[in-house]
């Protein structure tokens, strides 16, 4: 947490429930850190799965023929390689590898 007047890191106070900063700011805890959370966690949407938001791009599936596919890039492999490609198909959902 941090100082809602100076911005710096609130340190907890020894005996107390609050957090004191070296400005001399002190926070009185509002609510535990479990309902925190769970407060936080209850205004978190799920997006739909079946959703797309994904970019298209020219591409030919092997399965279907088709030439729309959705891509993303993923770090697979070591820091100092490239990412890799994943197309998938927007007509069969066909999912593959593009390592150029």
């Amino acid at each position: 947490m941090f100082c809602e007047k100076c911005g710096s890191i609130l340190m907890p106070k020894k005996g107390s429930k609050n957090t004191v900063c070296n400005c001399g700011h002190v926070n009185k805890k509002s609510a535990s850190l479990k309902e925190k959370i769970k407060q936080t966690s209850q205004n978190i949407e799920v997006v739909n799965k079946e959703t797309e938001t994904l970019p298209t791009i020219e591409a030919d599936c092997s399965k279907c023929e088709s030439k729309e596919a959705y891509y993303w890039t993923m770090q697979t492999r070591a820091a100092d390689e490239g990412e890799t490609k994943f197309l998938k198909c927007k007509k069969c959902n066909h999912t593959w590898r593009d390592y150029g």
